[in-house]
């Protein structure tokens, strides 16, 4: 216990007195998590129109008063034609066209239908699906308009009507940063404890303490233990700090216990920096590990579902994230911070991060080249 006890002060000595780690843990996770949750968002606003009205009648225009009325759309050119339309989209000016052709009010009284054309850039598909979804529910919005001001008699011949009464669980406001911060609270936490844990025992290597290491009577577990501690506890500050500015920025309270949050981050942390110190026991620089390490996050990250729901990933990918760590704790963090969910609804997460918290450890202490 003694020794543990000098390995440790060892070990917090060596952060003090590294100027460049404080930076990164305190400065470089306020940064982040101020800067993503703007960045990354999904809600489509402003979206940039080019219409083509052939009819210029009152039911058009009411239409076009009735798109750009709304915060989605703004209008960049009332073109002559589809081919000046065209021009915008080409030059990225324009991400949607909408042509209403000529005798689109009179077709509408006489036929009871008239078609409208919706032209979309899609280079970036995800932003040309809205606008053409935003798009379709307003032509639909007004149609419905439409058909109930030229009821006859409602009282006699009504119209029928089918009315929608949406509710939102656990985020009512549906602000997409709710939903962005506990992901990137995440992806923070594991960068510092996996990127810092990795290169602890090759730096060692490099500048030649680990053979003095080596000589002394610690066992392998003691010096495993040694460099997980204090990363463990840097990374549950650093999930104290997201804590507060989520608090502070976003004004993001948790509807669960906060005391779970961490609860599981101790677990959490315990295996991810396991992780971090089996790559840095094989890896024979700090080059090395870098790369494996920016492998590794690159990885997490895309498979954790921070960005896109694993549900609506492939098969194969969907395996993949059984073993990726992160994608347990956004899901965690989301669970407690907009569900309010207890222990018997994390249960599951425990058990399956303890596992991955013994396992990679373990890995740790068996690959680890102790020799006297």
């Amino acid at each position: 216990m003694r020794i543990l006890r000098f390995l440790l002060r060892k070990e917090f000595l060596q952060i003090i007195r590294n100027k460049s780690i404080l930076p990164i843990i305190i400065v470089s996770p306020i940064m982040q998590l101020i800067l993503l949750p703007f960045a990354a968002n999904y809600e489509m606003k402003n979206i940039s129109i080019s219409i083509v009205d052939h009819d210029k009648s009152q039911d058009s225009r009411r239409l076009i008063e009735k798109i750009l009325s709304g915060k989605y759309f703004l209008l960049q050119s009332n073109a002559e034609s589809y081919t000046v339309a065209l021009e915008d989209v080409e030059q990225d000016k324009a991400d949607v066209i909408l042509e209403i052709p000529a005798g689109f009010g009179r077709d509408l009284v006489r036929d009871n239908k008239v078609k409208t054309m919706i032209a979309a850039n899609a280079i970036n598909g995800q932003t040309a699906g809205l606008a053409v979804s935003y798009l379709n529910s307003i032509i639909m919005d007004f149609n419905s308009e439409i058909r109930m001001q030229w009821a006859v008699n409602p009282a006699v011949q009504p119209i029928p009507v089918i009315e929608i009464s949406s509710l939102s669980w656990f985020n009512p406001l549906m602000n997409y940063k709710f939903f962005m911060v506990p992901g990137v609270m995440a992806i923070l936490v594991t960068l510092v404890g996996f990127m810092l844990s990795t290169m602890n025992v090759v730096r060692e290597k490099e500048i030649g303490t680990i053979e003095q290491l080596n000589v002394t009577p610690i066992t392998k577990t003691q010096l495993i233990l040694s460099k997980l501690v204090p990363f463990w506890i840097l990374g549950q500050i650093v999930l104290t700090v997201g804590f507060i500015i989520s608090f502070i920025v976003y004004h993001i309270i948790p509807a669960g216990n906060i005391l779970l949050v961490y609860a599981f981050s101790s677990v959490y942390l315990v295996a991810i920096l396991g992780l971090g110190l089996f790559v840095s026991t094989f890896a024979e620089t700090q080059q090395q590990a870098m790369f494996i390490a920016y492998f590794c996050m690159t990885t997490f990250i895309l498979l954790g579902g921070i960005f896109a729901s694993i549900d609506n990933m492939p098969r194969w990918a969907q395996m993949i994230t059984y073993i990726n760590p992160i994608s347990y704790f956004i899901d965690v963090l989301r669970m407690i911070i907009l569900k309010g969910s207890g222990f018997a609804d994390l249960s599951r997460h425990f058990l399956i991060m303890f596992i991955f918290a013994i396992s990679l450890n373990m890995l740790a202490v068996w690959h680890y080249k102790k020799t006297s």
